[in-house]
């Protein structure tokens, strides 16, 4: 009896974990327009997208694979030159410093079909790598 409550138990914690990481992978803000009675001039502003998650790949030279969750397709965004990669201090990091599997979170606008990278936020640090040569000599004395 105990079991089949602790197990009914966890299935519903998984459930619920997993509804609130599909809620908090993408969240949208609305696009609006508005014209100027006066001038005529139509305004607008660009509708901007967070998705949360991994990267799937390495950055290709033009666009990134990135998934929301581990059973996801990883979905293609464009970058360009103005997009900025950093870390969670807002400090500038390099393209090739992505990992697969680095956990991220991606602003970016939809641009017809495309999906344009405003900006890259790695979640957790990237880690540096050092790479020390030695060089050992042996003499020998007669």
């Amino acid at each position: 009896m105990k079991e089949n409550r602790l197990s009914k138990m966890l299935a519903i914690g998984a459930l619920s974990a997993l509804a609130l990481t599909t809620a908090v992978a993408q969240e949208t803000t609305t696009v609006t327009k508005t014209t100027d009675p006066v001038t005529g001039t139509a305004t607008t502003e660009s509708t901007t997208t967070t998705s949360v998650g991994t990267f799937a790949a390495v950055p290709a030279s033009d666009h990134i694979s990135f998934r929301t969750s581990t059973t996801a397709a990883p979905v293609k965004y464009y970058y360009t030159k103005s997009t900025a990669v950093v870390d969670l201090a807002g400090q500038p990091v390099e393209w090739s410093a992505i990992r697969p599997d680095m956990p991220a979170t991606v602003y970016y606008v939809k641009e017809g079909d495309s999906m344009i990278v405003r900006k890259v936020v790695l979640t957790k640090p990237v880690s540096v790598i050092e790479k020390k040569e030695t060089t050992t000599t042996t003499t020998t004395t007669p």
